[in-house]
């Protein structure tokens, strides 16, 4: 298959420390457009990758932040400004009073914020990836662990990725067609 037509090289270990070693050996190699699956998450894999750090935590705060705004906001507008009513000498910005619906709300806006977010980030749905084409990919949800050397990195050759997949300890190495 011509390299042209290539989204990678995908090696398939049995055991999560061997994916791991391959997957740190890669960066030290240079490689760089590299994707590891395994069917639970491997402490030191997002390391081994080089992955950047989550903007998730932001998201939800922002969600967070903006349910506050929001709960204490309709309020606020709502006793104080548009129907102002003196109810047994109280004040009318009785914060006391809003702490339930402001609590309420902040959950509710970040958890829709992380439901989103995760979403938009993971950019789902996704029907179909390059990977599927691969029979036993089928199994990095069940017991296997892939590493992907992909096509787009400068460094990529498939024979040499190839090689370097096979002495990295992988059981299989599959040709994964775009």
């Amino acid at each position: 298959m011509s390299e042209a037509r290539l989204h990678g090289v995908m090696g398939e270990y049995a055991e999560s420390e061997k994916l791991l070693a391959a997957a740190k050996t890669a960066r030290a190699l240079g490689y760089r457009a590299l994707d590891a699956y395994a069917p639970f998450p491997v402490e030191g894999l997002d390391e081994a990758l080089e992955l950047p750090d989550s903007p998730m935590p932001l998201i939800i705060l922002v969600g967070g932040i903006a349910g506050c705004a929001t709960g204490y906001g309709l309020q606020y507008w709502a006793s104080v400004l548009s129907y102002p009513l003196n109810s047994g000498g109280r004040p009318l910005n009785s914060w006391p009073a809003f702490i339930p619906v402001t609590f309420e709300l902040t959950i509710l806006f970040a958890a829709l914020a992380a439901v989103f977010g995760m979403i938009l980030i993971n950019g789902l749905p996704l029907p179909y990836h390059p990977v599927f084409n691969v029979p036993r990919f089928s199994l990095a949800s069940k017991s296997r662990f892939f590493l992907v050397v992909e096509a787009r990195d400068p460094l990529f050759q498939a024979a040499a990725a190839r090689t370097f997949l096979e002495e990295s300890g992988a059981e299989e190495v599959y040709d994964v067609p775009e």
